[in-house]
Order: structure tokens, then sequence, then C-alpha cells
């Protein structure tokens, strides 16, 4: 729980300190007076005054803000007059304005640029069974299938494709399973379908996903399982065994393979556990290999309460460690995968939005900030390459969040400067007074869909 709160913290701390001081640097660019730079709201914990600019950091940590000179908020002395804000020509005002967002995308440029060069190690995209009768079952992938790259194709050219007639262009390295589930939302959002290149043995095999019968509304965190992709290859074997549990008590001990369940063969570790969670608290056959001889056992799973639910469990870790790979690149490849990292992720965020917003996409992809502490925590334990790329991802986020023309957004702002742009002359003050509680109550809104989407995921609705 600590290393949650303060990964957390640390994540919204420095995205927005790197959002701030965007817009503070493109002011003092722009000669505009700068009179308080906050990190946070509320009550004022900390300060510092340094030339004509106070710096604070405040009580309620979830953004943050820089004041300057203004003479809409208060009346400008007639010798600053040139330095208020207001009163800048229309191109520095919008670049005071953009430079917040565009602070996090760069910064999400460095950090996967960093993580690309330190290098992380991945799980492997060898993959379990699929689920029987799922797009991945149907199209052929099988448990130890080793996915090596991936081609998109459109609408109209799959059904005279063929990976024959695909350039190499087509074709995308597929490093490790994050690599997998990428491209793979990608193009099932696009609405393209997908060639898998997998590696079976010392056999090469072509893989027709048909993927874009997916609706792009069903397109969210739970994609995988929509395709009937169960995760990375494990051999099914069990770990640890936790005393007076089911499974000591059938006998079973640490490195025993299992080979059978309930008669059927096992072929990994993702589809015994999901054998396992489908069946009922009564006695089962198992099939064990121990010191290479075949031992026929019967285990009676229990039902243990997990977060309000009853789910079938033996008491034993099952599983061996997943195979993973080390993802590292050069210096200029490594900037240049970064670069395209970041554009990707924006467009994706994007289209994204835009498709929610019409009703083509599910809403359920919106996360809140109880989410995003999950995610800093748990990225945290893995390391600081991980939570390196944890941070470019949110710093991604709400650079494209804070483009939106939503008028309490830095993007409703830019809307503003175009309107003025285009027509010569303001936006009234009537019309922004009604706009800004528009956008209030839509950002109020998305927030409470954020909100109740982590909730919902906490409690398993999800």
């Amino acid at each position: 729980m600590l290393t949650t709160v303060l990964a957390f913290l640390l994540t919204i701390g420095v995205l927005v300190i790197i959002h701030e001081y965007g817009h503070y640097r493109a002011a003092v660019a722009c000669n505009v007076k700068v009179l308080r730079f906050s990190v946070g709201f509320g009550k004022v914990l900390w300060r510092r005054q340094q030339g004509e600019t106070e710096f604070v950091v405040s009580a309620l940590p979830l953004g943050g803000y820089v004041k300057m000179l203004d003479g809409r908020e208060a009346p400008v002395p007639a010798n600053e007059q040139h330095r208020a804000f207001n009163l800048k020509p229309l191109w520095q005002r919008a670049v005071v304005v953009a430079a917040g967002p565009i602070a996090n995308l760069v910064l999400a440029v460095l950090l996967f640029a960093t993580v690309n060069w330190v290098g992380v190690e991945e799980l492997k995209a060898k993959v379990a069974a699929p689920v029987e009768a799922s797009l991945m079952a149907k199209a052929g992938l099988q448990s130890g299938d080793d996915i090596v790259a991936l081609a998109v194709v459109s609408t109209e050219e799959v059904a005279a494709a063929s990976p024959a007639s695909l350039d190499a262009s087509n074709w995308a390295q597929v490093r490790s399973f994050t690599d997998l589930q990428w491209l793979l939302t990608q193009a099932t959002l696009d609405g393209h379908d997908v060639y898998l290149k997998v590696l079976r043995g010392d056999a090469t095999a072509y893989l027709k996903l048909g993927n874009s019968s997916i609706p792009a509304g069903e397109v969210d965190d739970g994609l995988l399982d929509t395709l009937g992709l169960t995760g990375p290859y494990a051999v099914a074997q069990i770990g640890r065994v936790f005393d007076g549990g089911p499974a000591q008590l059938a006998g079973l001990k640490t490195g025993d393979l299992v080979r059978a369940f309930n008669g059927r063969p096992v072929t990994d570790a993702a589809t015994l556990r999901a054998w396992i969670a489908a069946a009922t608290p009564t006695a089962v056959p198992l099939q064990v290999e121990r010191a290479g001889q075949r031992l026929d056992i019967s285990i009676t799973p229990v039902l243990k309460d997990e977060q309000g639910s009853q789910r079938v469990r033996i008491m034993a870790e099952v599983g061996s460690p997943v195979e993973r790979v080390s993802v590292q690149y050069g210096a200029l490849e490594g900037l240049r995968h970064a670069v395209v990292k970041t554009w990707d992720v924006s467009a994706l965020s994007l289209s994204m939005l835009g498709k929610m917003l019409i009703g083509e996409a599910s809403l359920r992809n919106l996360s809140g900030p109880i989410s995003i502490a999950d995610y800093a925590g748990k990225s945290a334990e893995l390391g600081v390459t991980y939570y390196l790329g944890f941070l470019a991802l949110v710093s991604v986020s709400l650079g494209v969040l804070n483009l939106l023309p939503l008028p309490v957004l830095d993007g409703g702002h830019l809307m503003y400067y175009l309107f003025e742009a285009l027509s010569g002359r303001p936006i009234s003050d009537v019309w922004l007074e009604r706009l800004q509680r528009g956008g209030v109550a839509v950002m109020l809104l998305m927030m409470s869909l954020a909100l109740y989407n982590d909730f919902a995921r906490l409690l398993g609705m999800h």
C-alpha cells in the first residue's frame, strides 16, 4: 500500500510539474509576468519567492497552475501592460497554452527512449492454448506457438491477401507479449484483420486472425480475452503448495507436472488454471508426472471467497516461470521508436475517445485515480524501467486530454484562439461563461464515469 501511494504521488507530482513548467517557460520566453507557479491546489504547504514568481506546493496534489499577470483578473499598472498575458499577440497566447501538453508529450518521448536504451525484461509472445471456438482457436493458434511478427491487412484486401503477397514493410516485429497486445489493439480498433507469423517447433506458420469481426465498441482492456488468448505459455507445473489445502491433501508436491485434468490432456498452465476455475468442488482425477513417473491422484477443489465472489481453488501455485525476453534498442533506434510510440499512443487515445463519444468503443476504457494509483504501484514494484514506461503512458494521456477542445482545458483555450483568429475578435464574456460551465459539467461527468470504472474493477464487475 505504501509503495502504491508513494508511486501515485510521484506520478502526479512529476506530470503536473512538467506540464506547468511547459506553460511557465513559454510565458517567460514571451515576456509574460508569472506571479505564481503552484503544484497542487488549496492550502499552501510550502512557498519560495524567486524573483517575481512565487513557487508553492499546496495540499491537494491533483493538479497545478501557473498564474500570470492578466487584466481580466485584476487591474494591470500601465508600466506592466506589455507583460500582461491577455494583451499579448494571439500567437504568443496560443504558444503559452499549448506548451503544457507539449511538455507532457516531450517527456513521454524521453521516458520511452530511456526505457528503450536501458532495456526491459518482458514476457515473451509465446502463447498458451486459446479458448475453444474463439477467433484465436479458429485461426489455428496452438499452445506453445511463438508469435514473432504481425501484419495488418485492410478489410478491402483481406479476401485476396496472403502472407506471400505482403511486402516486408507490412510486417511488424513482435518483440514481446506487450508488443502483441498493443499491435492487436491498434488493428482491431481500426477494423483491420491481421496475419500472425508463428514459430512452431522448427516450422513457421501464418495464421489469419479475422479480428475485424469484433465491433470497435468491444475493444477495451479485455480484448485478448475477447480474442480467446489466455496468456503467455507456461508449463503446467505445481509451484508452492499451501498447508491444509486440497493440493496438499491430495498429495501434490512442488515440481509435479500435471499431464491430465479430469481425463483431458493439459497443454499448459493457463489451460489448467481455466479448468480448475470452471470445476465444481467435487473430486477430480489428476494425472501428474513426478521424477519421470506417472501418478494418478484425486483432488477436491474448494470454494474461496475473493473480493465478494466465490472462486474454485486448489490452494497451490500453478505454472512454471514464464519465459522472458530482453527488449533493448540502440541510441537512434531507441529515440525513433520512442517518437513513434508516443505518436501511436496519442493517436490511439484520440481515436478511442472519439469512438467512445459516438458509442463505437466501450466507456470502460476510462480510468480514474484509483486505477492510476494501482498501476503506478504495480509498475514500481516491477522495477524502475517498468515505472518509467508507465509514467510515459500517463504523460501521453495527460497531454492528449489537455488538448481536447473542452473549455476548461488547454485545448478549449486554443479553440477560443482559433475563433479569434478566424473572426478577428475574442469570444464574448457571455459565451465564455456558458462554455466554461458546459466544460465543467463534461469534466465532472468524465471524472464520475472514470471513478465508477475504478470501483467496478475493484469489485470485479468489469
